[in-house]
């Protein structure tokens, strides 16, 4: 039988593999994802004068706006769109605008 000090260890280290996972995003996967976020902000991520540009906006801030659209937090038309993303996804997204080159 496994010893509780032992499976503690486990957890702990179950939660930051599964933390690291999501706070660094995959802008390979993002890049993937994208493919929805290009009808409205453009294939180069700099929108238009309705839209706002994403292209080099900072992950982090960026994460956290769609969570917000996501949870409400922030009112936008934009809940439609990231309603159906995992945290993961997000992470994802905001990884990949965070490479192109903004305006």
């Amino acid at each position: 039988m496994l010893s509780k000090k032992l499976i503690i260890a486990m957890m702990f280290f179950l939660m930051l593999a599964a933390g690291g996972a999501v706070a660094g995003g995959d802008a390979a996967n993002g890049e993937k994802l994208s493919v929805d976020c290009a009808d409205c902000h453009g294939e180069d991520g700099l929108g238009d004068e309705d839209v706002p540009g994403i292209a080099g906006m900072d992950a982090k801030k960026h994460a956290k706006l769609l969570a917000d659209f996501q949870s409400g937090a922030v009112e936008s038309e934009m809940v439609d769109y990231v309603e159906g993303l995992t945290e993961q996804d997000i992470h994802d997204l905001a990884a990949y605008y965070a490479t192109l080159p903004g305006s």
